[in-house]
């Protein structure tokens, strides 16, 4: 084959004529770039190419870059070889763009989605991202409707991302996953259509966003618990009288948390038990909930027609009291929500528990005397007072008793104030025996006592004398001597139901015939007489 200067000219590409070890023989200026490459030894290949008809790729130094040429050799004549070339540099690198916009695209759907999908005209899966989605794999779920794993969504019927002639944009979807919980995604889309405008299809990307609504919910949860929580704690702030504040708590609680009925228990100290301190509604029998705080804080069940829930209300870590809420089983039973509210119910209720406790602490050192526990000379006259006013309006009768020890200064000044106060408080008992819980007994001050004898009458009140009187043969072993024993003086005055008296003028009864058995001699009793005159 004859082979010209004018013949290598004309080939678009590199041409050159070599010589079977490489050598060049001629060629055109498009393959000048080769001859370089085999003069300087960067084809080191050369005599594999010239006996094959295969062609080669080498990246060959051209300017300050490289090119990449395709290579191909044809046998010539006298043992000569056409050595042909043919850039493909643009080829390459546009190959290698696409690859890599591919992979770029794929990189970029991975992180900005969960899943990419596409669904073809019939509504079902034809393509769904290799991972798979929703805990299926993508075989799992190609050729199956979306409306199969769709349990909620804002659209209407048939408008799903997944079914909708138009695009959308960040459609939540809640999606039935394959283990049976159910997963929230953010899920958008375009339409695919044919040439002449008909629905095909669509293809989209869904974004997994359940965790975040779940967060979302869960902080709506707590917001709502501490709006409930501060409607309950302003309501129990709101009561001045403590007496009332644990009835507003049972109600606002009750309310709060949608009970049929809330019961608020007290541990009383010196009863070492449950007591009701406050109830609002209905509910169900509380001895066994109340048991089971022996070996637990906290109860959850259902007694009869009920839901229960309950828990302990502490204070300082010591238990103080419980709270009970009753729910009709008619309802839902209880929520994770209603079971950390009611731990934070409880905590107020401990808070205001103690601040009754203190409170009535408070109010019994005012009322009571410090060395025997008997009312104090001002509760004494508020509370036979209050009863006073009573007996008018009922016309029932009443005894005032005033008691006062006989040679009590001899038993200070022989045996000290120590045997003073034990001889004090065997008065005490003494007094408490020969009364019935709803009489009073008060310490008035010094070696003076008086009894309020509810609803007595005369011979109710001299039996009562009398046996004070025997019994305080007792109380001989306290005197300071022989000839100055310790006894009682007692004067005791009758208010008749249907009597216009005042108490002021009950009172100087008594205190008046009290003085007279001092005066005649001490260590007995006295009647009062009754009074002269009636009131308008």
């Amino acid at each position: 084959m004859g082979l010209g200067a004018a013949a290598l000219a004309a080939y678009p590409g590199a041409a050159l004529v070599v010589t079977s070890d490489g050598r060049v023989i001629a060629s055109n200026g498009r393959g000048e770039v080769v001859q370089h490459a085999l003069e300087g030894g960067l084809l080191p290949d050369i005599a594999s190419l010239l006996n094959s008809a295969r062609p080669s790729v080498a990246t060959l130094p051209a300017g300050s870059g490289s090119i990449i040429v395709e290579l191909i050799a044809l046998p010539a004549d006298n043992g000569h070889f056409l050595l042909l070339g043919r850039d493909i540099t643009l080829e390459r690198n546009l190959r290698s763009a696409l690859v890599e916009s591919r992979q770029r695209y794929k990189d970029l759907v991975d992180i900005s989605s969960d899943f990419a999908w596409e669904v073809g005209a019939d509504g079902r899966f034809v393509f769904v991202s290799p991972k798979g989605a929703l805990g299926y794999l993508a075989d799992e779920l190609v050729g199956r409707n979306p409306a199969d794993f769709i349990a909620e969504t804002p659209m209407d019927e048939g408008e799903t991302p997944f079914a909708s002639a138009l695009a959308m944009e960040d459609v939540e979807v809640w999606m039935n996953q394959a283990d049976g919980s159910q997963a929230c995604v953010l899920a958008s889309s375009t339409p695919v259509r044919s040439d002449d405008g008909q629905w095909q299809g669509a293809r989209g990307i869904c974004r997994d966003i359940t965790q975040e609504r779940l967060r979302d919910a869960a902080l709506s949860r707590a917001n709502n618990r501490e709006r409930l929580l501060s409607y309950i704690v302003r309501t129990i702030r709101d009561e001045v009288d403590p007496a009332d504040m644990l009835r507003a708590a049972a109600e606002a609680t009750a309310r709060a948390l949608g009970a049929t009925g809330c019961q608020i228990f007290r541990l009383l100290p010196e009863a070492s038990d449950f007591a009701l301190a406050a109830q609002f509604g209905e509910g169900g029998e509380e001895k066994d909930v109340l048991d089971s705080f022996i070996g637990s804080d906290h109860f959850e069940d259902k007694i009869a027609a009920w839901h229960v829930l309950a828990t302990v209300s502490r204070y300082r870590h010591s238990i103080n009291g419980a709270v009970l809420l009753w729910r009709d089983d008619s309802r839902p039973g209880w929520s994770d929500d209603d079971r950390l509210l009611i731990d934070d119910v409880a905590n107020q209720v401990g808070l205001a528990n103690e601040q009754i406790t203190n409170h009535e602490r408070i109010l019994r050192l005012s009322r009571t005397d410090s060395l025997t526990g008997l009312f104090n000379r001002r509760a004494f006259f508020e509370e036979i007072a209050r009863r006073f006013n009573r007996l008018s309006r009922e016309h029932k009768p009443a005894a005032l008793i005033y008691v006062d020890l006989d040679n009590f200064k001899a038993v200070n000044d022989v045996h000290g104030h120590h045997t003073g106060d034990m001889a004090l408080l065997a008065v005490r008992d003494l007094l408490l025996k020969h009364t019935r819980p709803t009489d009073l007994v008060a310490r008035l001050g010094g070696d003076e006592f008086a009894i309020w004898l509810e609803a007595a009458e005369e011979q109710i009140a001299i039996r009562r004398c009398e046996g004070m009187l025997a019994a305080s043969a007792e109380l001989a072993h306290f005197s300071g001597s022989a000839d100055k024993p310790l006894h009682m003086s007692l004067g005791v005055a009758v208010h008749a139901g249907p009597s216009a008296e005042s108490l002021d003028e009950l009172v100087a009864r008594a205190d008046t015939a009290m003085y007279e058995v001092k005066r005649d001699g001490k260590g007995a009793w006295r009647l009062a007489p009754a009074p002269t005159g009636k009131r308008d």
